[in-house]
């Protein structure tokens, strides 16, 4: 045998090898990750419960704190037998409604658009992140969740990431109905520099504000001080949109080497930050209970889509293919900025949103089924709650307990009714959709789920195979045209991102050094240009 050619069959031998062992080490770990979500079975007898719309009263509208993580994989916290710790997620999860089956959009400036209007963004044509020099955001004709209960006498606050429109001041949450902002309109900022595509942005209410700090404290920091600080008197409106775990991957060294057990680097970093994440949620939970006001607060805590992972087998190009690759399938010139962008993008995730396929920007479960619960005690019991739920409800639901009257146009359900009773709700279609790499659009027809990626079209049935291991398209052409013409009838708005050789040209970069303007002052001196 030539001595080449046993040199490439040992080393071909050693790969299968090792593979071969990770692949049985990882089956293992995951059996009680399996076996929990497929047994999250629905009683598909019960009928649905229908909405409230409005008419139910509780005794007293309820401070409302709305938690949303960014990036956190299902199997980043500790109740979905995960390897973080997250002692209060999962606390709070195992005392309220766990939403074993919420769902959000793949990416994130569509899920906080959902969140905050009970709307699809698809009608706004928002399917992707907003970069910081798209010059609108959430069109100006919809109304907020803070809107509506600011009307009613909520004191209303965002403390965190906005994500729905940075250059023009009339996007900004306070123009939106919130009273009081802190943190940042772009999309990730360094964790410690608060720069995002070489701009700092943090302020406080429309004033830049310079301070070190580790931004998931901040946070925490802002919102024990509000709740501290607010009027007794009136309920109060809390979005507290955390950075965390979205990239940079950076955590505080001593948090760091809590994890030294995890050999993958990004993945020990990545499971730091969201400890840092769980420590903060228990500081603001610490805040409400010294303030006696536990059970006249309901918490709702989620993520805006699946987890980042380094999954793509384009992460092993060198720069020159990569370039090539990212060129042919979009029709554009790259950069050295934003190869590497992508570079960071495809290597740096370290979620796990396993059993679940894929991750962050897929339309698969692992981009759009995430960690979510509702804890209110005295008023919503303690138990997993395994019917279809999604982002677009959220508000609904909300203005029912607020006792909010509203025009009822949302796409989202209000799920009072079936949250009190562990019953379903009512039926509706719900839509995701991405836009990076070619268009691709999922409907939602619980049990069923359609996926069109270019020619292509796959069909599961999310009730007996949520692992989506079986397309049955072939089998089930009726159902397939039907929620294809679904799709079709659906009312897409036009796309409101900058064109995408703009958006390369000037790449939305993670932290880094500061090269422009913060963006709160770019916000003020340019906002005039889109008038």
């Amino acid at each position: 045998m030539h001595k080449r050619t046993a040199v490439f069959i040992t080393l071909a031998a050693g790969f299968i090898s090792y593979f071969g062992i990770q692949w049985a080490l990882d089956s293992v770990e995951l059996r009680p990750a399996k076996q929990a979500v497929l047994a999250m079975k629905t009683n598909t007898q019960l009928p649905a419960v229908p909405d409230l719309n409005q008419e139910h009263e509780f005794a007293e509208p309820p401070n409302i704190l709305i938690i949303l993580a960014d990036d956190l994989g299902w199997r980043d916290v500790g109740y979905n037998q995960g390897e973080i710790t997250t002692p209060v997620i999962d606390r709070l999860a195992r005392g309220g409604v766990t939403l074993n089956r919420f769902y959000v959009q793949p990416t994130c400036s569509p899920t906080r658009a959902a969140l905050l209007t009970g709307r699809s963004p698809l009608r706004m044509g928002i399917t992707g992140p907003l970069t910081k020099n798209n010059p609108t955001g959430l069109p100006l004709n919809e109304a907020t969740t803070a809107d509506y209960l600011r009307k009613v006498g909520y004191q209303t606050a965002l403390i965190g990431k906005w994500h729905l429109g940075a250059r023009d001041l009339a996007y900004h949450p306070n123009a939106r109905g919130f009273d009081h902002f802190y943190g940042h309109v772009t999309g990730g900022i360094g964790y410690y520099d608060k720069t995002h595509g070489g701009g700092y942005d943090w302020q406080r209410n429309g004033e830049t504000v310079r301070e070190d700090g580790y931004t998931t404290h901040l946070i925490a920091k802002e919102a024990v001080r509000l709740i501290a600080e607010r009027d007794p008197s009136r309920p109060f409106f809390m979005y507290t949109a955390f950075g965390a775990p979205h990239l940079p991957n950076e955590a505080p060294a001593t948090t760091i080497n809590q994890y030294s057990s995890i050999k993958q680097h990004n993945r020990r970093v990545h499971a730091a930050m969201v400890s840092e994440l769980d420590s903060a949620i228990g500081e603001i939970y610490t805040a409400i209970v010294k303030e006696g006001i536990e059970q006249q607060t309901l918490i709702w805590f989620m993520s805006d889509n699946g987890g980042l992972i380094a999954e793509s087998p384009a992460r092993f190009f060198p720069d020159f293919l990569l370039a090539k690759l990212i060129e042919s399938r979009l029709n554009v010139k790259t950069n050295d900025r934003m190869i590497e962008f992508t570079r960071q993008n495809l290597t740096e995730g370290g979620s796990d949103n396993r059993p679940f396929k894929k991750g962050k920007g897929s339309l698969y479960e692992g981009g759009v089924r995430v960690p979510s619960f509702v804890y209110w005690p005295g008023q919503l019991g303690e138990y997993a709650y395994n019917y279809m739920t999604t982002v677009e409800d959220v508000t609904p639901t909300l203005m029912t307990i607020a006792g909010v009257k509203t025009v009822n146009n949302f796409d989202g359900r209000d799920l009072t009714s079936a949250l009190i009773a562990n019953a379903p709700p009512r039926p509706a279609d719900y839509l995701t959709k991405v836009t990076v790499l070619g268009e691709s659009t999922a409907i939602y027809r619980y049990p069923y789920k359609l996926i069109q990626s270019g020619s292509a079209t796959h069909l599961f049935n999310l009730q007996d195979d949520p692992l989506e291991t079986t397309d049955i398209a072939n089998e089930s052409t009726e159902l397939v045209s039907a929620l294809t013409a679904a799709i079709e009838s659906f009312p897409m708005g036009d796309s409101i991102a900058i064109p995408l050789q703009d958006a390369i040209d000037d790449v939305d970069r993670f932290g880094g050094q500061e090269d422009r303007a913060p963006w709160t002052e770019q916000a003020y001196a340019t906002q005039s240009k889109f008038k």
